[in-house]
């Protein structure tokens, strides 16, 4: 990945590409944004402008291409597999890797967890991770420059992670560069982030989006900016949409299933009882599909919101199903929308702690019920 393939983001390009060629790089920096922002394309373009500079070294460019050169280390949430039975680590998982990677530099974490087939998994960076780096980074540079490590999802650190990283932070090796990517800054430790520069990448411009996928993926113009507008910002989302993934049908489903449901509990107690085996039913997905539904739920109550309030040049989204989201629309108002979706951030919240899935779908379900009747002021 060069500057000139990073979609995007030209204020930002210009920042790190000046700073490099001024030499007034900051120790620990934090790409902030979304994943299909573009914050591990450019990552990996700053390391390559650090390690292999401006110049025509053509064996540390190739080094670059395969995502192998030496003074380049990744740390990446990880778990348990078929192939890694126990103490996972991200240097046990280098080929999945650069292989997901070459594929989509653009993609979220739960593609990385499909990558790996760990969807029923919380896939995280742990303490042995911060002990292999700290390892890796006491032997000499190989181009004898600059050293980069690119922690993407830092947010995944668990505190015994985060710790022992904080301690790399505070007395970091000479000539070494730490980027950490992160989705969700406010996860990380304060004093973590009080040791990184920060840089916050805006989402994408519907022209670049569309731009990128005529480029890349021979699209129609058309269709390309049909999918840019729908995509809000995040090219790895316009890619998904121009691949019609199956997750998104799959949720769609789950949803339809859900809201029908719940509107039928109100006045009739058998439903009540097929809100709880769907709880059951998507208790069983794993846990990071389970989230990652439920952030999808959250996106189709707020297209809900804006088709009821008028607003259908900002609605984007055209359900697959049969469904129609203007009668559901109605539905969906100013005196219940922010109750629905703190009670989804809720239900995020403790899923992302272990809580008992089934029993935390059942109460939100049973919650939705009654916001879903809840009159329009």
């Amino acid at each position: 990945m060069q500057f000139e393939n990073v979609i995007g983001q030209d204020f930002i390009k210009n920042h790190l590409i000046t700073s490099a060629q001024h030499g007034r790089i900051a120790h620990a920096q934090l790409f902030v944004g979304a994943s299909g922002t573009g914050i591990l394309p450019m990552a990996l373009a700053y390391a390559r402008q650090l390690i292999c500079g401006s110049g025509e070294n053509d064996s540390c460019q190739l080094k670059f291409d395969q995502l192998g050169h030496p003074d380049l280390h990744f740390i990446f949430p990880v778990a348990t597999t078929d192939k890694v039975k126990s103490h996972p680590v991200s240097s046990l998982f280098l080929v999945e890797w650069r292989e997901f990677v070459t594929a989509n530099a653009y993609a979220h974490l739960f593609d990385w967890h499909q990558q790996l087939g760990i969807e029923k998994k919380q896939a995280q960076i742990g303490v042995n991770e911060a002990i292999d780096i700290s390892k890796a980074l006491s032997l000499k540079s190989y181009e004898g420059g600059y050293k980069v490590v690119i922690i993407w999802m830092a947010e995944k650190m668990n505190s015994a992670a985060a710790n022992k990283l904080l301690k790399l932070l505070e007395e970091p090796p000479d000539k070494t560069v730490f980027l950490l990517l992160t989705e969700q800054e406010d996860r990380l430790l304060t004093t973590i982030r009080s040791r990184c520069q920060a840089i916050h990448f805006p989402p994408l411009s519907e022209a670049q989006i569309a731009e990128a996928l005529i480029a890349h993926k021979d699209c129609e113009a058309a269709q390309a900016q049909k999918v840019a507008y729908r995509a809000q910002g995040n090219y790895n989302t316009a890619l998904h949409m121009l691949e019609s993934d199956g997750y998104d049908l799959q949720f769609e489903e789950w949803f339809v299933d859900w809201v029908r449901t719940a509107f039928l509990a109100k006045g009739k107690k058998g439903a009540v009882l097929d809100l709880i085996s769907w709880s059951e039913t998507i208790a069983k997905s794993g846990r990071e599909t389970q989230k990652n539904f439920l952030q999808y739920c959250v996106h189709f109550f707020r297209q809900a919101l804006l088709l009821n309030y008028k607003v259908p040049q900002l609605v984007y989204l055209e359900p697959q199903t049969r469904f129609e989201l203007a009668k559901f629309a109605p539905f969906i108002h100013g005196n219940n929308i922010m109750d629905i979706h703190q009670e989804l951030e809720d239900a995020m919240y403790h899923i992302e702690r272990n809580g008992n899935a089934k029993i935390i779908l059942t109460d939100l379900s049973i919650k939705l019920t009654r916001l879903l009747h809840r009159k329009s002021a």
